[in-house]
């Protein structure tokens, strides 16, 4: 991704059999690969200011191009100064393409070889989508990574299908590289589709590398699949996308889907998981995943956990959290959100480390070893 012109860059430094260290390079900041990118949807991240987020270890935020089309609109965004300033957040963004939504969204749109037509899930209004109109929205959004339009199908599908959708994939990546016309200062990431299927994913990739990107998303995962199924497929398609680019995996995930991808070569993840669990009541730990609703919490008077560097971790027993969860108090989705975030990113850093050290392996076993232990206290 380095030429004269283009002034986002991506530098490997380090890998560890399939994991890889690196560092993609933008005006508005570096970010430490691999990556978790926390997802604020509509121009926040729930239950977080941006500082906040920031102090996680964030380098870099995701929105979400179809609900920010919906409201307040990408020309009102555009208008207040872009993204950035619109939520004040001044690193980099990631934006999505509106894709997912044609997958999710299936009963609200018709699909043609045009584009996606939806009718608005707030009021029915109906809006088009098309590979030009999704990259003008993200550029009006002022993003700094862009994605592709594509077709996104749920697993298990049948294989006609899911060829149907990787061709109508790769043509709209043609028209996005056309529209986003080699924009300075941005990225433009192209998605490989191909649902399970070896082949279709391999001729996905051929044909994206054929177009040239910035960097590639593996797309259509976490859709369905059984774990074990989605890190097939990405042990499959990795090594058919350059060396020298960034890899994402969109959508993706738990923390044991993060350390499983890492080490299968992927750079890049972002999910709503983590603030999601955190507005239920659960908490990601070095423990593993603890379910603060759970009454076994309601008198104990331990912190999450007392040798965590984090603050929140430290600063309240599990019975004050249980009794928010309880409750419903937005303090507890506050708290849970903050430490959810904050692990993701030790645990992508964690693996930074290791791969560096050549220790990859090691760190995921333990890890995955202290997840298994749990948190109760021995006795």
């Amino acid at each position: 991704m380095s030429s004269s012109t283009k002034q986002v860059t991506f530098t490997l430094s380090a890998t560890d059999g399939m994991a890889r260290r690196g560092r993609i390079d933008t005006p508005r900041g570096d970010i430490q690969t691999p990556a978790f990118m926390p997802v604020g949807t509509a121009g926040t991240v729930k239950a977080m200011y941006p500082d906040q987020v920031r102090e996680t270890g964030a380098d870099i935020l995701l929105g979400n191009t179809y609900h920010l089309m919906l409201r307040p609109g990408a020309e009102r965004v555009a208008s207040q100064g872009g993204l950035h300033d619109f939520m004040d957040w001044q690193r980099p963004i990631l934006t999505d393409s509106g894709g997912f939504q044609v997958m999710s969204l299936a009963q609200l749109r018709k699909l043609t070889e045009k584009g996606v037509t939806f009718r608005s899930h707030i009021d029915g209004s109906s809006y088009e989508l098309t590979p030009e109109r999704s990259i003008e929205i993200q550029t009006l959004l002022d993003s700094d990574i862009i994605m592709q339009l594509d077709e996104c199908l749920k697993l298990p599908a049948e294989r006609k299908e899911m060829e149907r959708a990787m061709e109508l994939s790769l043509r709209w990546a043609e028209r996005s590289k056309t529209a986003f016309n080699n924009q300075l200062n941005r990225a433009l990431f192209g998605i490989v589709q191909g649902g399970d299927d070896a082949e279709l994913r391999a001729k996905s990739a051929a044909g994206l590398r054929s177009i040239g990107f910035d960097g590639y998303a593996v797309g259509g995962l976490a859709v369905g699949e059984p774990q074990e199924v989605m890190f097939r497929v990405i042990e499959e398609i990795t090594p058919e996308l350059p060396t020298d680019r960034p890899r994402y995996l969109m959508g993706v995930g738990k923390p044991d889907d993060i350390l499983g991808a890492i080490g299968r070569g992927i750079d890049m993840f972002d999910c709503v998981h983590p603030t999601r669990a955190g507005r239920h009541g659960h908490v990601y730990t070095r423990f593993g995943v603890i379910n603060l609703k759970n009454a076994r919490h309601r008198d104990d008077p331990r912190p999450i956990d007392e040798a965590s560097p984090n603050l929140n971790c430290r600063r309240w027993s599990r019975a004050y959290l249980h009794h928010l969860v309880k409750t419903e108090e937005i303090l507890g989705a506050m708290i849970l959100s903050q430490i959810n975030l904050a692990y993701y990113q030790e645990l992508v850093q964690g693996c930074r480390g290791a791969i560096e050290g050549g220790r990859f392996n090691d760190f995921a076993a333990e890890t995955r070893a202290a997840w298994a232990a749990g948190d109760l206290p021995v006795i």
